[in-house]
């Protein structure tokens, strides 16, 4: 699966996933979300970002937790 507004970059915050190349974590977006932020109030708290962004960052997590996790005893 192909991430259009997903982007890694070792020269922006460490390499962790970003939007877009901006220095906005997609761990920070799921974290709002999780924290019981709506799309609406992010959207308006951050003039930046795109309702796209958030749906995006949605499907970024639900495929990586989906991955096969191997546990080695």
């Amino acid at each position: 699966m192909t991430f259009q507004r997903i982007t890694v970059d070792p020269e922006v915050c460490g390499g962790k996933p970003c939007i877009r190349g901006l220095r906005f974590p997609v761990s920070r977006l799921l974290g709002l979300l999780a924290s019981g932020e709506t799309p609406e109030t992010i959207l308006k708290s951050y003039p930046y970002l795109e309702a796209e962004d958030i749906q995006e960052a949605l499907a970024y997590a639900a495929f990586l937790a989906d991955e096969q996790v191997i546990e080695f005893a």
